[in-house]
């Protein structure tokens, strides 16, 4: 009878996991369930896959439907009898979701569907497979109802909702959340009804004791009602011709064309031999039209000029390479293909392709152009409630006031008990956690099925997107649906906007795919030794910078490694210090010791170190002698969501148990289990992070033989790891004048003219896209602005957009002082009781003067109307610094006062917070000094919590030199954030008139 169940899929409704789910049928010995989510098809994959791997414990039989509402109306539940009729609820949700039209007060006349209404809700005439649900506290008005003499048209309903009395108050909670409202205000009709929870059917039927043939129709329904899918058969587009055979004729002849094109006079045995492996195994895995989807894809961007990266474990396969869909040669980095495809693996591989953040979606539309939208979703994800948020939106329902949440938000382990209110608070906060709050969009994950995407799910379709599949990655690879990774990346937008900006101020083509020449180039060489990398693609982050420095990088292969041993699980585990010491030990032509001899056989290139995620199934199948099946679970039971499977559970076990039979000592067997338990979910594929390299590469030659174009192009490209801030002064160490937003010289985005650097309208805070497009397109139309008068004639602008561009600086080709100009600018609208006339004057003249009042003009006005318009100031910014003492040591120093306690001043660039073991927080910093020179600071826990960072700004640092690796830091002992001047405050106008950059 349980036809009308909900799980938290019904977004700030349901409390209920999947897993619960299944737990309560099971406890209460119900036999089958039709899950039911309100407007949402996320949850069903899962609950078949629990039931399936359950089924020795519990056999427990679903159905699926959708519950129908309409701005938090229940209009009528639809019960799919079979696969059709899932589909037809899955089209009928799909087509009001994607055209945005309000869902119909009575359901369409369904031909596999039955639909249930409630009382009040129900339609005069009832089609044949539509009825009405009566509850059990409505029993009473069945006498009175229009529907009294229609017995065979009224169910027994019993929604489930929850699991008991906090699940109930947890459900009031999510909905006044969803209500925007206080939880006293909650409207009765807007929640659950307290008896939505699951119990014993005996108890069901003994509710409806004095209806029992409603119980007998709600039998006869769910008995109708079955669901079947074959979980992990390939369900995806089977042929990207009309058959197999052409499949495997051209992907045979188009791979082969690339392989004699790629390895043109070094063909060897093995490449010939892993050649017609990998095309062996991808005939047999029936994945030929995946590799040729993924070929026409790239070949289109080709077409269309769209730089594009092929990456991840992808990248291990040599007839990707051979295609062009990765750029990657497998044999030279060797490659591990097993790690993508192998004979013995069940789980779906999958493609990523990076294209750059601009070209993505026009790449997205060619897929769902091609393919057909009915055959095509994007991978969905679900948003849930995550740190802080549970207790703001708590505190709000709670009726708190603002202040109040603030506080208790920011200073949570201060307030958990500070009185009844926020112990509730706290309480539900942590229930809240991990529950899904609404659906999203995955990364770059789309599914191309060969049946219509309805047949499997429905689709929501956000604002100015694609069609949105409900399910996530998991259930997708669950199902048999290998999704394709189409991604967006600033690093690909970057190179190619640098090489345009070359090509426009200096005349000159420059081409990236120079690869082997960029390795060898002694200024790329140079920056990567240095970790001068500020703006390359992966490598310009601190703690990457340190890592490279640490180990004296200057090569390809080192890069590769240090792509994949800079995420959280190597560091961690003390493998990265491990890989750095071994490294300089081979250096200085030492040797080292790995845990056994088996490590260094299989990873003789990394030391003996895992460090890719291929690792992880070489250990597995090579030294604790699984099978390459089980080593690929191991693999991807370390993303976290799969620890718990039994399937996991097994291959753990058996692992250990191969490891005692080859008679390792435990200590060992522990160990090489941990170094897997602790990276394997964070790293990467040896061939993503070889893909990540070359790209790393093409930034860095770029920036090494034409950084103040490099910059611009990171600049206009917005994603960097830092604030645009500091690329900016990053170009003026490169040799830049960076200037003010001009209306003569400046486009929308930031643009070079020679070595000057003319900051971009984009960046100024509340100036009107708009019109900072008029202003360019004016200007490259009637040519360059005359002075003020002229341009308030040409471009139609207002009195506010005025005071933005005048204080900014963008009319200084004036020759006026900005109050001069702002005078003018209020007379010329104080007197025009209309809007300006557009258009240039007949003579084309500037106006006569007027006669002003004396107007001063004060040192620092120029820099903090930069910082509140840009963000930043132009000047110097040391000189904003109320004490000038700037300490006695500058960054070039800190290796020569190694082991010496310094003082530094620095200006803070970016900081990086972390926990230690035992929990406690500890916090990176890196700061520029006096000269525009990079450093490095360390907080650990007790000074941390003395002297936190506070916000942007200055410190002055006192503490003591230290270096890892040959590479200096500093270990904090104090630290003070410094105040800055006033904006009237007087100033030695010799010292900013020299520091002043930005003047024409």
């Amino acid at each position: 009878m349980y036809w009308n169940c909900h799980s938290y899929f019904s977004f700030r409704y349901g409390t209920l996991s999947i897993k619960d789910i299944f737990n309560e049928a099971k406890l209460n010995g119900v036999r089958k369930l039709i899950l039911t989510d309100i407007n949402n098809t996320s949850g069903y994959i899962e609950l078949l896959r629990i039931c399936r791997e359950s089924s020795d414990e519990w056999e427990l039989e679903i159905a699926l439907g959708i519950e129908f509402r309409r701005d938090d109306e229940l209009l009528y539940i639809g019960l799919a009898r079979n696969n059709e009729g899932f589909e037809e609820l899955n089209r009928y949700l799909s087509y009001h979701n994607k055209t945005d039209k309000p869902l119909r007060k009575q359901a369409p006349p369904f031909d596999h569907v039955y639909t249930i209404y409630p009382l009040a809700n129900a339609p005069d005439q009832l089609r044949e497979n539509e009825f009405v649900g009566i509850r059990s506290h409505e029993q009473n008005l069945i006498i009175t109802s229009r529907f009294r003499n229609k017995r065979k048209k009224l169910v027994a309903w019993h929604p489930v909702t929850f699991r008991n009395k906090q699940g109930f108050n947890l459900h009031r909670l999510f909905r006044a959340i969803d209500r925007n409202t206080i939880l006293s205000k909650l409207p009765a009709d807007q929640q659950a009804h307290v008896s939505e929870v699951m119990v014993p059917e005996l108890t069901l039927r003994e509710q409806f004791a004095h209806n029992p043939d409603l119980i007998s129709n709600a039998e006869m329904l769910m008995k109708d009602c079955k669901i079947h899918f074959d979980l992990g058969t390939d369900k995806n587009k089977k042929c990207f011709f009309g058959s197999k055979r052409e499949d495997h004729e051209y992907l045979f002849a188009e791979a082969h064309k690339g392989y004699e094109y790629r390895y043109s006079g070094r063909i060897t045995a093995e490449s010939e031999e892993r050649f017609k492996r990998e095309l062996d195994i991808i005939e047999k895995k029936n994945f030929e039209s995946y590799y040729l989807i993924a070929h026409d894809i790239v070949r289109y961007a080709d077409r269309q000029g769209f730089a594009h990266v092929g990456r991840g474990s992808g990248a291990n396969s040599i007839i990707a390479y051979c295609l062009g869909i990765t750029d990657v040669d497998p044999i030279e980095l060797d490659l591990y293909f097993e790690r993508f495809l192998n004979a013995e693996r069940t789980s779906p591989p999958d493609f990523d392709i990076d294209f750059s953040w601009r070209d993505r979606d026009q790449v997205t539309q060619y897929i769902f152009d091609k393919y057909n939208d009915r055959h095509v979703a994007l991978l969905g994800t679900h948003a849930t409630f995550q740190g802080r948020s549970p207790v703001r939106e708590l505190g709000k329902v709670m009726g708190l006031p603002k202040e109040e949440i603030d506080k208790i938000v920011k200073y949570p382990d201060e307030h958990t008990d500070q009185d009844e209110i926020t112990r509730l608070i706290f309480y539900y906060a942590r229930l809240m956690k991990n529950i899904p709050n609404h659906l999203s969009v995955h990364a770059g994950g789309i599914l191309i099925t060969e049946k219509p995407i309805y047949t499997y799910t429905a689709v929501d379709l956000p604002p100015k997107g694609f069609p949105v599949a409900h399910f996530e990655m998991h259930n997708a690879e669950d199902m048999g649906i290998y999704k394709l990774d189409i991604l967006s990346q600033r690093g690909l937008g970057h190179i190619k906007d640098t090489r345009e900006i070359i090509e426009k101020n200096q005349g000159i083509k420059v081409g990236t795919d120079r690869f082997h020449e960029f390795e060898k180039d002694p200024k790329v060489k140079k920056l990567l030794h240095d970790g001068n990398c500020m703006g390359c693609f992966y490598v310009e982050s601190p703690a990457m910078r340190m890592l490279l420095g640490k180990l004296g990088c200057d090569d390809y292969r080192t890069l590769v490694a240090a792509s994949s041993i800079i995420r959280p699980g190597v560091a961690r585990s003390g493998m990265m210090r491990a890989y750095i010491e071994r490294h300089h030990a081979v250096k200085r032509g030492e040797s080292y010791e790995t845990i056994h001899p088996k490590m260094n056989e299989l990873m003789e290139e990394t030391y003996g170190v895992m460090v890719y995620q291929e690792d992880v199934i070489k250990v597995a199948h090579h030294f604790a002698g699984i099978t390459l099946t089980q080593a690929d679970v191991l693999r991807r039971g370390m993303s976290g969501k799969y620890r718990s499977r039994k399937e996991f559970q097994r291959v753990k076990d058996q692992f250990f148990e191969n490891c005692r039979n080859f008679g390792y000592p435990d200590e060992v067997t522990d160990r090489v289990w941990f170094e897997i338990e602790s990276f394997a979910g964070y790293s990467f594929a040896k061939g993503h992070s070889a893909s990540y390299a070359v790209e790393s590469y093409q930034s860095l030659f770029l920036k090494a033989h034409y950084p103040l174009e490099f910059m611009v192009g990171v600049i206009n490209n917005f994603g960097g790891f830092y604030k645009t801030e500091f690329y900016f002064h990053e170009a003026r160490m490169w040799g830049a004048a960076i200037e003010a937003p001009c209306v003569n010289y400046s486009d929308y985005y930031t643009n070079i003219y020679g070595e000057s650097i003319y900051i971009g309208f984009v960046h100024l805070k509340d100036l009107e896209q708009k019109l900072a497009e008029t202003i360019v397109m004016d200007r490259e139309r009637n040519g360059r602005y005359k002075g003020l008068d002229n341009f308030i004639r040409r471009i139609p602008v207002g009195l506010e957009q005025m005071r933005i561009l005048v204080r900014i600086g963008a009319f200084r080709f004036t020759g006026k002082s900005k109050k001069e100009l702002l005078w003018q600018v209020q007379l010329y609208f104080g007197k025009q009781s209309t809007k300006p006339i557009i258009g240039q004057d007949l003579f084309d003249e500037e106006p006569e003067e007027y006669t002003l009042p004396k107007l001063v003009d004060q040192p620092l006005e120029d820099a903090y109307d930069e910082m509140e318009i840009l963000g930043f100031a132009l000047c110097d910014p040391f000189l904003l610094l109320k004490d000038q003492n700037i300490g006695d040591t500058y960054a070039e120093d800190l290796m020569p006062k190694l082991g010496h306690r310094v003082n530094i001043v620095g200006y803070l660039v970016t900081t990086k917070d972390t926990t230690t073991k035992n929990g406690e927080r500890m916090h990176f910093g890196t700061f520029y000094d006096k000269k525009g020179k990079v450093y490095d600071t360390v907080n650990f826990p007790p000074v941390a919590k003395q002297y936190p960072f506070r916000g942007r700004g200055f410190y002055r640092v006192i503490g003591k030199v230290v270096e890892d690796f040959g590479y200096p830091m500093i270990e904090v002992d104090r630290m003070f954030k410094m105040a800055i001047r006033e904006k009237y405050e007087s100033i030695d106008n010799s010292k900013l008139a020299d520091a002043v950059v930005n003047k024409s």
